[in-house]
């Protein structure tokens, strides 16, 4: 019952919310007069906010149900989008298609019936006209009509030679577009005539004239229909490499009168061009000279038979085939669709059909046609390979532009385009690394990415120019630049910021064992690497032998001679273990009972920075540094052989000069000895100086009146 009354309560509770005139005023108003106290708000404030979470609840659930399906309608749209563009790309080949086939039938049925044809090629040909009377009048008509509009457009009169084939075909008004960001930019008044595009932008203060802009031959200028987006609609582009514009239509009829008329004049141009240059091929008879009594007229008409032979075989070279027709203007579609592949591909087979033919002035007109398509091919190509564009993709990225401008005859450019393109790149890879905290870390980093992109780089042009041997003196040049590049990087990090010997060590280790990944290829760079740091290791060598020299005269001038001791057996055994490392194998013969050694601290000391400056130096060693490195320690050993000297000549306590000897002995018989080994293994083969020093008979002599160590 307490349930069925809660429900009703609640019902009537939602009615009463839910009513049009509810005021939350008068709500709370009436509701504190009609309680009997605390306890009946509170009961009534709680079935208000469980009737909230329930319409929450509901709200909730509404809305993903409508999320649902308003993400099945996007879906179901999206697919009658995609059928409705396949559609209509379907409509657009069949049409191509049935075009293709009448005019293949119109052209079979002009062979069979020449007449026919005469018939029809003057009902649509301006210049096979049907009579001398009727081709005038129409001529005229056109000229005249073609001249009226001309003089409403300023500064194209010089522009557009007078002849006498030339006709109006077409007029309208458009608006253009940027191409990039499709704002508007302008009105203009388009002129179709049958062999060029004329557009010209409305003056402002004069109704109905014009002002030239630009003027584009049908020859190579390709239409092509833009896809409906509103609110941008009723558009078309025209491509004339290397630029393209975009023009909108009054509505969708003139969009479509315009799309038919420019193919269509395109068209009647190609076929026109056609039967010119079939008239041009065929043979024309001679004149016949008046005969003469000269009798040294013979041989000249001879001569001039053999002088005209190879003319007659030049006009026997067939240049009506239709792909030869169309070539121009679909090497200009393959480049405004970027089909480099197809464009190289028509130019050789045009090379292969004319190899061996003679050239004659057709020949000529045809190949200076081609060779701007070629310029304009090679000028895309070039921007493709330019460092200004994306530099994404590696090496791989740059191989179709590469290939393309070598069958183009373009090896030497293609191969310093490449080289320029992946120098760039790399150095984009290493300006976009993060500088850690850590010097080694940064230095894996660096030689991971410039040594990957070297190999990759190698090899991709290993690929590219594998038949032009030529091209590999140049990569060769390229990588000694980058290593350059990648050295100035390393140097600046490891060198210029101060780091340890150690630390610089290390980083020069890891440098070499990225350089040898490059003889997997052929490629050795390691010599090259020596000679871009060898100015930076003997100035960090020299330095660290500074150090020590300084750490070591500080030491000898508080040096007291007394025995070492270590205090705990741990402390002793981890100092065995370091004179071990150091390659000192008899020093327990030189500790004591106990913790004791009986060596001096400064002698111990010098021992291990000494051989600790031996082992990071040979991981730097190459051929070059030789003699930097055996002056180092030739300074550093004779800074600590001039101090035991002058100590033992100074030295009155009987006790304290044994103690000197016992140090002395330790370094010509175990320091120098160890040192002079391990300089051997580690350069092959020995160091005279050393030997030199060690088998000296006495000790280097000082001035005795001296208190202070000399160096």
């Amino acid at each position: 019952m307490a349930l069925s009354l809660g429900e009703g309560g609640g019902s009537r509770l939602r009615r009463q919310l839910e009513s049009g005139g509810f005021a939350a005023g008068e709500y709370v108003k009436q509701l504190s007069q009609q309680s009997d106290g605390d306890r009946d708000l509170q009961e009534h404030r709680q079935r208000i906010q469980a009737l909230s979470e329930e319409t929450a609840q509901s709200l909730k659930r509404n809305v993903y149900q409508n999320y649902r399906q308003f993400i099945e309608t996007a879906r179901e749209i999206s697919y009658l989008e995609s059928e409705m563009y396949q559609l209509s790309h379907i409509l657009t080949e069949q049409k191509g298609i049935m075009e293709a086939v009448t005019q293949a039938l119109l052209l079979q049925a002009d062979r069979d019936d020449p007449a026919l044809g005469a018939r029809r090629a003057a009902a649509t040909d301006p210049f096979l006209p049907l009579s001398a009377k009727e081709a005038a009048a129409s001529e005229e008509g056109r000229q005249r009509t073609l001249t009226t509009l001309l003089e409403k457009v300023e500064g194209c009169r010089d522009l557009l030679p007078e002849s006498p084939g030339k006709y109006l075909v077409y007029n309208g008004d458009l608006v253009e577009y940027d191409a990039d960001h499709m704002a508007q930019i302008q009105r203009v008044h388009a002129f179709l005539m049958n062999d060029c595009l004329l557009v010209a932008t409305a003056l402002p203060n004069r109704r109905g004239a014009y002002r030239y802009d630009a003027l584009y031959p049908l020859d190579g200028l390709a239409v092509v229909n833009v896809k409906d987006n509103p609110p941008m609609k009723d558009m078309f582009k025209l491509l004339m490499f290397p630029e393209s514009r975009i023009f909108q239509a009054e509505n969708a009829k003139i969009k479509k009168e315009w799309l038919e008329v420019l193919e269509e004049t395109k068209r009647n141009r190609a076929l026109s061009e056609k039967r010119r240059l079939e008239q041009e091929a065929l043979p024309r008879p001679a004149p016949t000279p008046p005969e003469s009594t000269n009798p040294f007229e013979a041989e000249e008409e001879e001569e001039e038979e053999e002088e005209e032979e190879p003319s007659a075989e030049e006009e026997a070279v067939d240049l009506s085939l239709e792909w030869i027709q169309e070539l121009p203007e679909d090497l200009d579609v393959c480049i405004a669709q970027r089909d480099f592949e197809g464009a190289v591909d028509l130019l050789d087979k045009l090379n292969e059909y004319l190899g061996d033919k003679p050239v004659s002035q057709p020949v000529k007109e045809l190949r200076a046609k081609v060779d701007e398509r070629v310029r304009q091919l090679t000028d895309v190509l070039v921007f493709e390979l330019s460092p200004d564009r994306s530099l994404r993709g590696g090496p791989r990225a740059t191989r179709r532009a590469v290939s393309q401008l070598i069958r183009l005859g373009q090896s030497t450019k293609a191969c310093e385009l490449f080289l320029k393109n992946r120098a760039a790149a790399v150095q984009t890879a290493i300006r976009q690394l993060r500088i850690e905290g850590a010097t080694l870390l940064y230095i894996h980093k660096l030689c991971h990415v410039f040594f990957t992109s070297l190999l990759e780089t190698a090899r991709e042009f290993e690929t590219d120019f594998a038949g032009n041997n030529g091209c590999y003196s140049a990569f060769v040049v390229w990588a000694r630049s980058s290593m350059r590049m990648f050295v100035d990087a390393f140097s600046k990090q490891v060198f210029d910021s101060k780091e340890s010997l150690s630390t610089a060590a290390e980083c020069v280790k890891v440098a070499k064992e990225h350089c040898k990944q490059l003889s997997e290829i052929g490629l050795d760079l390691t010599f090259i690497i020596h000679a871009l740091l060898v100015k930076d290791i003997k100035g960090a060598l020299q330095s660290y032998k500074d150090i020590i020299i300084e750490a070591t005269k500080h030491r000898n001038s508080e040096e007291m001679w007394r025995r070492m001791n270590l205090m705990t057996p741990e402390a002793l055994g981890k100092l065995r273990e370091e004179m071990r490392s150091c390659g000192v194998g008899n020093f327990d013969q030189y500790t004591g009972d106990d913790c004791w050694v009986n060596l001096s601290y400064t002698v111990v000391a010098f021992t291990k920075q000494t051989m600790a400056f031996l082992e990071e130096a040979l991981k730097l060693y190459f051929p070059e540094l030789h003699m930097v490195l055996l002056e180092s320690l030739v300074e550093i050993i004779l800074v600590a052989v001039q101090h035991v000297d002058y100590s033992l000549r100074c030295e009155q306590d009987p006790e304290k000069k044994a103690f000197i000897r016992q140090n002395a002995s330790f370094l010509y018989e175990t320091v120098l000895p160890v040192v002079e080994k391990r300089f051997e293994e580690g350069v092959g083969k020995p160091a005279k100086q050393l030997q030199d020093l060690r088998n000296a008979s006495r000790l280097m002599r000082v001035n005795p009146e001296s208190t202070t160590s000399v160096v």
